[in-house]
């Protein structure tokens, strides 16, 4: 498009927010038109398209349907950890699927309201029992699969559900999860007892089912008549999704029908440059607030067709295997984490399996989850050819804050930074008076009111906790939780969580920062810095790096060198002194770093296994390393339950 049409429409979605969000929903089919755009009689807790009513699943599936689009492919089911499966669905088949799970839902008592935990691994299955939910205007929570019974236990007793629906097994590269000794165990913990669960069978493994609780999910389907779409009203809820709290009890994030339909259609083009028809792949999990928009809602809302993907960015079989995915099935755009890519990039530094593949149907790279350091992002653009997007967006918000709009127009990459704020959303660096601070310098980053449709009106059953983290601090703003700034230019700049920002000597430094220069360093493959206790600057910086397959140099030269380099980068003030080598670093199953866990480690403060932990040993090895260099004299890790 012209030059120029990203600031008038970012420009016109502030000014004329209600007509703005008005003209994009009219993409959306409604059984009843809303009363008022953006509700604000109870602001800050505001609501979008009050009074309308629509289907969520309708619109995702039967739509297209009876728009002619049935032979459509909707779904491609890629699995390279069961010996290659592909199953292709088209709409009309996904149509037919998600009606019939509805009926095996609704003859087991789930209605309008009542909510189901989805307990799965990668399969078809998934995404039809969460749109099956949304048929029946039910609430959906999906769970993780494999997920540790304890955490499974807390989220059933939050969110009471009449049903769950799980599977046997999941399939790692190595390895079956058994699936059900899990989801007994939780049952078992859990105050509230689910009416039903339905259990896939995988014939990787055969589980036990529970005389007169579980079925199987082929036996259900058997008896079930398919069921139609039942209008909810759009600001019901569509889902449950639960994310981490700092008091150790999970925050429900809630979505809702209305504003999310329309948000998520509108951002398939306006960011990611979609057309129906063409193939959107997120490789993520649908036990993620990813999974749900970008596998699942978006592209089906969209008319695009979705990629579901069990396998991994390297080992299943090589680090080519995105690449084999994009060739075969025609992928015009990928998402995904910026840890995938540095996987692949150590296993294959000079991107030369990239040319074993045609990759002609490839146009964008897109990179969230976690802030991406520049020479991932280069590295990318080098050995693809093609836009590579830092965008960024949390669970809470649903879809990007900000991120390089190519459905309107493309701006010049800043490593680094995410671009600029998405339509709808206003993005400032606030200092501790509550005010912008100017362009340039490092603030806490905020979102004024309200949010933008698609964002979380409230978390489930808690709205006081709901104001008291999003709302309190900074009156008339959303607190994202990061730090980062402004640029004059209008980019955004995250740089780390608000936790992450450390205090040497009264000087606010961002961890982010120092891992940029870090990341730098053509040995290191990826990398963490966390602010430790100091008994004389209150915090000092401390490096954990993972370096490249093959690296000639030693471990104390690249930490000499890397050490050097903060110092001229970014001075003597930050105060960045050790750094250490490390086989892994621990991260959450979504790619997350677990630099909290890490830092709490060194401080020998008591620390918990985080739930969604990757590998439970790789903090093991971390503790023992930062022992033989002073730190974590004691262990004290608090044990779940």
């Amino acid at each position: 498009m012209a030059g120029g049409s990203y600031e008038a429409l970012h420009a016109r979605s502030l000014s004329e927010r209600d007509g703005f969000w008005a003209e994009r929903a009219t993409a959306i089919d409604w059984t009843r038109r809303w009363d008022k755009v953006c509700d604000d009689t109870r602001a800050p807790f505001y609501r979008w398209f009050s009074g309308g009513e629509l289907n969520t699943c309708f619109n995702a599936v039967d739509r297209h349907v009876e728009a002619g689009h049935g032979d459509r492919i909707a779904l491609i089911y890629d699995s390279p950890v069961t010996g290659g499966t592909i199953r292709r669905l088209s709409y009309r088949d996904l149509r037919d699927a998600v009606a019939r799970f509805a009926g095996a839902l609704a003859a087991r008592g789930v209605g309008r309201g009542d909510r189901v935990i989805v307990y799965m691994p990668m399969v078809p299955e998934a995404a039809i029992a969460m749109l099956a939910c949304a048929r029946l205007g039910a609430v959906h929570s999906v769970v993780f699969g494999g997920f540790a019974a304890h955490e499974l236990a807390v989220r059933i007793d939050d969110c009471t559900p009449k049903a769950i629906v799980s599977a046997s097994c999941g399939i790692e590269t190595n390895r079956i999860v058994a699936y059900k000794p899990l989801l007994d165990a939780a049952i078992d913990q859990a105050r509230h007892k689910p009416a039903a669960c339905i259990v896939l069978q995988r014939p990787e493994h055969i589980c036990d089912l529970v005389p007169g609780r579980d079925v199987g999910w082929d036996e259900a389907v058997a008896t079930a008549a398919e069921v139609a779409c039942v209008p909810v009203a759009a600001t019901d809820p569509l889902y449950i999704l639960y994310t981490s709290g700092t008091t150790g009890q999970p925050k429900g994030v809630v979505r809702d029908n209305g504003g999310h339909a329309v948000a998520l259609k509108s951002s398939m083009s306006v960011l990611y440059d979609m057309k129906p028809g063409e193939v959107f792949w997120a490789a993520s999990d649908v036990g993620w607030v990813v999974g749900h928009s970008y596998i699942v809602y978006g592209p089906l809302l969209h008319g695009c067709t979705t990629l579901l993907y069990e396998g991994k960015p390297v080992g299943t079989p090589d680090a080519g295997a995105f690449w084999r995915v994009i060739a075969q099935h025609k992928v015009k755009a990928l998402f995904t984490a910026p840890t995938a890519f540095r996987a692949i990039k150590r296993e294959d530094p000079e991107g030369k399996l990239v040319g074993a593949y045609d990759m002609r149907s490839f146009k964008a790279l897109f990179l969230a989850g976690e802030r991406c350091d520049p020479d991932t992002l280069r590295w990318a653009e080098r050995i693809l050819g093609v836009p590579v997007v830092d965008h960024w967006w949390q669970t809470e918000t649903g879809h990007a804050i900000a991120g390089n709009p190519l459905g309107i127009e493309s701006f010049p990459v800043k490593p680094g930074s995410a671009t600029k704020p998405m339509p709808g959303w206003d993005v400032q660096a606030l200092g501790a008076d509550g005010h912008p601070v100017p362009a340039g310098q490092i603030g806490a980053i905020c979102c004024r009111l309200p949010l933008p449709p698609g964002s979380f009106p409230t978390l489930w059953n808690a709205e006081a906790r709901f104001f008291k983290a999003y709302l309190e601090e900074y009156p008339g703003w959303y607190k994202t939780g990061d730090a980062g700034m402004v640029d004059a230019d209008g980019y955004v700049h995250i740089m780390t969580r608000v936790d992450d920002v450390i205090n040497v000597a009264g000087h606010r430094l961002s961890t982010g920062q120092m891992e940029e220069v870090l990341s730098s360093h053509p040995a290191v493959a990826e990398c963490a810095v966390v602010g430790v206790a100091d008994a004389l600057k209150g915090q000092v910086p401390l490096g954990f790096m993972v370096l490249k397959t093959g690296v000639v140099a030693s471990d104390a030269e690249v930490v000499a060198e890397v050490v050097r380099m903060v110092r001229d980068t970014i001075g003597p003030v930050a105060f960045f002194k050790q750094a250490l080598v490390v086989k892994r670093l621990p991260k959450t199953r979504s790619g997350k770093i677990l630099r909290g866990t890490m830092q709490k480690i060194a401080d020998c403060e008591p620390w918990k296994l985080p739930a969604t932990i990757d590998d439970p040993a790789i903090l093991d090895e971390i503790a023992h390393a930062l022992v033989t260099m002073g730190y974590a004299k004691t262990s004290s890790r608090i044990e779940a339950g």
